[in-house]
């Protein structure tokens, strides 16, 4: 039996993303327990779903810090505080130096197909605008492991949607973001079950038999 992972969400606006996972976890889709969401923004709308659904929520406002060696400082102190095997950026838009534990442990998606799209100010809706604007035919969604450069990590998942002709960056966020549900959680699951190996820049997906469990 796949033992639970523990994650920490880290968010800074609507919460999608952890809407999902909140959702895919009471399905029993997701062998996971949310041990605390933080957000970087007082205000976020994230905040509400996560006080909805009873989850321990921390606000660590980036507005409040001068650097981001104090920001980053101040998440890893209050993910600290929790049993988590798993961080995942859920919409968060700031950069977090992540710090040698954590290292191999944290997740990210990204709306585009890395390398394509991405770096630093690519975020949201400006990508798809970037998707639209340039003429590109296919977009979709990245999963990867977090370092600490912009959507730098190695790759854990890709899928890939069509860009329409007539798509604005909402319908085309809209048909990235149906794909995003179901990669992220895959990847999450992957991780759960022991079954993802970082070799260098590629991401190895190992047959169940050659697993150990968390």
């Amino acid at each position: 039996m796949i033992k639970k992972i523990r994650l920490g969400v880290l968010i800074s606006g609507g919460g999608n993303t952890l809407q999902n996972f909140i959702d895919q976890i009471e399905a029993g889709k997701l062998p996971a327990t949310i041990q605390i969401v933080i957000s970087s923004k007082p205000n976020a709308a994230g905040l509400d779903r996560a006080r909805k659904h009873n989850l321990c929520a921390a606000i660590i406002p980036y507005s409040d810090y001068n650097d981001i060696e104090a920001f980053s400082h101040a998440i890893t102190n209050e993910l600290d505080k929790h049993p988590i095997d798993l961080v995942v950026l859920a919409g968060f838009v700031h950069f977090y130096k992540i710090p040698e534990q954590y290292k191999g442990r944290v997740m990210n998606i990204h709306p585009g197909l890395i390398p394509a799209f991405c770096g630093h100010n690519y975020y949201g809706k400006k990508v798809h605008e970037a998707v639209i604007n340039y003429g590109a035919k296919v977009s979709g969604c990245t999963v990867h492991f977090a370092d600490n450069v912009y959507d730098n990590g190695p790759v854990i998942i890709q899928r890939a949607v069509p860009v329409l002709e007539d798509d604005t960056p909402d319908t085309l966020a809209a048909r990235v973001f149906k794909e995003e549900c179901e990669a992220y959680p895959e990847a999450i699951r992957l991780f759960a079950e022991g079954r993802l190996k970082i070799e260098g820049r590629k991401v190895r997906i190992l047959n169940p038999s050659e697993t150990s469990c968390l």
